[in-house]
């Protein structure tokens, strides 16, 4: 897995990435999430993501799973989208012992 490497812009003095991000090559299937899970409201987001089909290591493997699609959207996400799912981690992150 290649790392993206970082420049530094001489103009404003802040690092910016060159090349591929590592969140664009990971391939893996061990736990799928259900098609157009994201796109829900933060409650129904939590309620699949906390069941045993989908996130059969638990509550943490679910809240990994919606912070690795935050990353993964990155720019590409709105902040009203961002938002929710940032509320569907905040109602996992409840539910944790």
């Amino acid at each position: 897995m290649r790392l993206a490497t970082r420049t530094r812009s001489p103009s404003s003095g802040r690092t910016k990435p060159t090349g591929r991000l590592w969140v664009q090559t990971v391939t893996t299937v061990s736990t799928v999430p259900p098609p157009g899970i994201f796109t829900r409201s933060a409650r129904e987001i939590a309620r699949t993501m906390a069941r045993r089909d989908v996130s059969p290591k638990g509550v943490g493997s679910a809240i990994r799973m919606i912070q690795y699609f935050i990353n993964r959207a990155g720019r590409n996400l709105s902040p009203r989208r961002r938002k929710e799912l940032e509320g569907a981690k905040r109602i996992l992150q409840r539910r944790l012992p």
